[in-house]
């Protein structure tokens, strides 16, 4: 075998060195014995090498002849380099060697061939033992040089090569367990290299999310402190870095499985995923999103909710409950010195509170949410996501549909009615906002009774159109805030009278392979058992006055109708007969997601009481109580985590009519 080094290098001494110090230097070689357990006759080949240099060193004809060898290699001008040739017998030695002169990626590309067939030796050698322990220090200390050179990925790609090689020849367990740790210790940089590449280099990034799953993983969550290689410091320092190249999607996907993790990690990684998904749905003008988002808060123990439930209800048109978690006195939560500062600005006595809600958001979304997405850049700019399309489609969509204003003789004068009255500045503005609320008609007008079809179906309502007949004010503040604020009252205008409530999950019903009668609701006020509902017989609902049992029957059909389908079901009823197109949206999404993950859900509920609150011509309000319990199932139809009840699930559900047929509008958890 011919090394790629020559006995300058080989002993550890300079061309200038006398031979009274190259003798000492072979002393001092031989003294310090490598002690990692190789064998006595490499240990001797390496003694024979050391003192076959120092002789030819020691030598003055010797030498000089070997020196101007050398140095007509070097003035040839080619890229050849010095090397030694060593017998078989002393090849492990010589290996040793060139490991002890620090060419440890030479070392570790010699011994892998050495131990390729044909020149593999034989099984449980010495030989075999000795190659083994050079592949371990060969690959480490190389590793260790590529990481200072921040070649992570080159590194790891030598650790695991010598890791697949001690594996093979099945040796060395304290090496290979040296070389994964040395792996683990990789990992954070790895990620950081890879996640930090281009868009378009797929592959790389992929293999950076796996590997920061892992991480994370392994630490027991983002709390964790499974993970001997980084510090609770440490990783909040690296946890900062790399999320400034993940893209708001990623950013969704692994926060939503982190906050599934045992341990304390599990609420920040659900508030991080709540915040991903508000600023996808702002910046994307995707509502639904924010939607998602409030429903994940609402579910979660997150704390500190309030200010963030004030800006997603804004967001999603719900005024009302805005303006209701705004003015919670909790709401401002544990803050700074300065943020208290900017929070007492926010909520000046003197300041509508619609208009200090809107300036909160606007605050909250561009220190909070929008910063730290590589594919996100926005501004929070309130005027034009509110005068976005679909944006307008979506609250529309999800509103529940206005009831019938009374005639006009009866009818008080509302918003458009004051269309003849100036509005001096936002306060002004704000207050004309909240007698509209406490007003018995939503939207009266004394000459718009001709609207109404004869019927007396609901016109088709543009919240845009009637917000842009007001008479501007004149604005007194700045003109975005102002903006902000008009397009946000026009679509609270259109809310129905009572304040809406924060969104729940809703529960889904699985209906059982046996199926079960449905144990009959009683009403607080009777007690009396109610017969159970038949949904075969009343669905769809298109009854102009429904009873409590056929509101009932409705609402176990839908439920019945999403179990079926995230179980991987077909519906027994058609969706669009039972709900909006907003919830039947939402429930496909949700469908979708799960089979991404190749998962079905198994849930089941029973209606334990349903109250009608409220009810108009084109209306319904009930409060339900249900005893809901869920399963995730993977593919194979084995359950994943835990199951979940809850005994007592309380949900109000608002009901529509619309071309002649009852469907759910929206839902919302009940205080």
């Amino acid at each position: 075998m011919e090394l790629p080094i020559d006995h300058f290098r080989l002993l550890g001494v300079s061309p200038t060195t006398d031979a009274q110090n190259v003798l000492r230097t072979l002393q001092q070689r031989l003294d310090r014995t490598p002690d990692q357990g190789f064998t006595q006759e490499t240990l001797k080949a390496r003694e024979a090498l050391l003192r076959n240099s120092a002789d030819l060193l020691c030598d003055l004809e010797r030498r000089q002849l070997y020196e101007s060898q050398l140095t007509a290699l070097t003035e040839s001008g080619q890229s050849l380099q010095a090397g030694l040739d060593v017998p078989n017998s002393q090849e492990v030695a010589g290996l040793l060697l060139l490991q002890e002169a620090g060419l440890h990626l030479d070392v570790f590309e010699l011994v892998s061939r050495a131990l390729q067939p044909p020149q593999a030796p034989a099984m449980g050698s010495g030989r075999e033992a000795d190659l083994g322990l050079l592949v371990g220090m060969a690959c480490r200390a190389g590793a260790a040089e590529l990481r200072q050179q921040r070649l992570y990925e080159s590194a790891a790609r030598l650790l695991l090569q010598g890791q697949q090689l001690l594996q093979r020849i099945g040796q060395h367990p304290q090496e290979r367990q040296a070389i994964q740790t040395a792996l683990l210790g990789l990992r954070p940089f790895r990620v950081l290299d890879l996640i930090s590449r281009d868009l378009g280099d797929s592959g790389a990034r992929s293999e950076g999310l796996q590997l920061l799953e892992e991480l994370v993983r392994d630490r027991g969550g983002l709390e964790g402190y499974g993970d001997p290689q980084l510090s609770p410091e440490e990783f909040e320092a690296f946890f900062r870095q790399i999320r400034a190249y993940l893209t708001v999607q990623e950013q969704i996907d692994l926060f939503s499985r982190w906050a599934k993790l045992p341990g304390p990690g599990a609420v920040r990684a659900d508030g991080l995923a709540t915040t991903a998904l508000a600023a996808s749905g702002f910046a994307q003008r995707k509502p639904e999103r924010i939607a998602a988002a409030l429903d994940r808060l609402l579910t979660s123990s997150q704390p500190n909710q309030q200010r963030q439930l004030a800006c997603l209800h804004l967001l999603l048109g719900h005024v009302d409950a805005a303006e209701a978690a705004f003015a919670d006195p909790s709401a401002a939560g544990p803050l700074t010195s300065t943020r208290a500062a900017e929070w007492t600005g926010e909520r000046a006595a003197d300041q509508d509170l619609l208009a200090a809600l809107c300036g909160h958001c606007r605050n909250w979304l561009a220190r909070e949410v929008l910063p730290g997405y590589r594919d996100l850049e926005a501004d929070p700019d309130l005027e034009a996501y509110f005068a976005d399309r679909d944006v307008q489609a979506y609250i529309d969509e999800n509103e529940p549909m206005p009831e019938p204003p009374a005639p006009a003789s009866s009818a008080p004068q509302g918003m458009f009615g004051l269309a003849s009255s100036a509005l001096f500045g936002l306060s002004s503005f704000g207050d004309t906002l909240r007698e509209e609320r406490e007003a018995p008609v939503l939207m009266s007008n004394p000459n718009s009774a001709g609207d109404w079809a004869e019927d007396g179906s609901p016109p088709d309502w543009d919240w845009q159109e009637r917000l842009s007949s007001v008479p501007r004010p004149i604005l007194i503040t700045a003109a975005g805030a102002a903006a902000a604020l008009l397009a946000v009252a026009g679509v609270h205008l259109l809310q129905p009278r009572s304040a809406p409530t924060p969104l729940a999950v809703e529960p889904q019903a699985q209906t059982p392979t046996s199926p079960k009668p449905v144990p009959a609701p009683t009403t607080p006020s009777s007690g009396a058992a109610k017969p159970p509902v038949s949904t075969a017989t009343t669905l769809p609902l298109t009854t102009p006055s429904p009873t409590r049992e056929q509101v009932q029957a409705l609402l176990e059909g839908w439920l019945e109708a999403k179990a079926e389908v995230l179980a991987g079901r077909n519906s027994p009823t058609p969706l669009e007969k039972l709900a909006r197109d907003n919830q039947v949206t939402r429930l496909k999404g949700e469908r979708r997601d799960d089979a991404a993950r190749y998962q079905t859900q198994q849930i089941q509920t029973r209606i334990t009481d349903l109250t009608l609150e409220s009810r108009s011509p084109n209306r319904i309000v009930a409060l339900v109580t249900i005893d809901y319990s869920d399963q995730r199932l993977n593919a194979s139809g084995q359950p994943l985590g835990q199951p979940s009840r809850i005994p007592a699930l309380r949900n109000r559900y608002v009901f529509g009519r619309d071309q002649g047929t009852w469907r759910l509008v929206t839902f919302s958890r009940a205080n």
